[in-house]
């Protein structure tokens, strides 16, 4: 945890922070333990403190950076498709895929929409809409409205954690970034736990 907090404070600091923000957002599209909520949070914590970076454009790369992301997962999901390699055709997550297909078919946007704020449930949903055939321009859209609702989100947290600990932008940040991973548990455990019971044999 301190290892990434230092990083993040170091991106958030650098004068590449919109290019570290595009990219990192991208790569957490499919590869969720690179942290971009931590940078935008971060950010926008530094923002309320100090009024730098500017947040509109921040935002604006973040949404695009996550857009792309999940776009990225989306065709990885095409290519391999849910049966090629021996895990995924065990009984367990061939389950997951055959709900998952079933959940897209029925509540397809909020699924995709809800997914983009938990960050190994959005690769999972994302992967599993490009593997079970989702409509791709049906994706891209929602896709683009889940990174706008994303980073609006996270600049939000960030700007109270700023404003709460003004003219402290390094404590802002790092406070910003705890609330965010704080928020991100108790949405997973939730929905961890509503999955549970929609399985549980009635």
């Amino acid at each position: 945890m301190d290892l990434i907090t230092d990083l993040v404070l170091q991106a958030v600091s650098s004068p590449w922070l919109y290019l570290v923000m595009l990219v990192v957002a991208i790569v957490d599209g499919f590869f969720p333990p690179v942290p971009s909520e931590t940078v935008l949070v971060a950010a926008a914590a530094v923002a309320a403190s100090s009024g730098s970076p500017d947040l509109l454009l921040l935002g604006v790369v973040a949404a695009a950076g996550a857009a792309v992301g999940d776009n990225i997962a989306f065709a990885i999901g095409r290519r391999t498709g849910t049966t090629r390699f021996a895990w995924m055709r065990r009984p367990r997550v061939a389950g997951a895929f055959a709900w998952a297909g079933s959940a897209l078919d029925r509540r397809g946007a909020g699924l995709i929409l809800g997914a983009r704020f938990i960050p190994v449930g959005r690769v999972a949903v994302n992967l599993s809409a490009g593997a079970l055939g989702y409509p791709w321009r049906r994706f891209a859209l929602l896709s683009v409205a889940a990174g706008l609702c994303w980073a609006a989100y996270s600049i939000a947290i960030g700007l109270l954690a700023g404003a709460w600990l003004k003219d402290q932008p390094l404590l802002s940040a790092v406070v910003g970034i705890v609330l965010a991973l704080a928020i991100g548990l108790v949405v997973d455990r939730v929905i961890a736990l509503r999955a549970r019971r929609v399985a549980a044999p009635v």
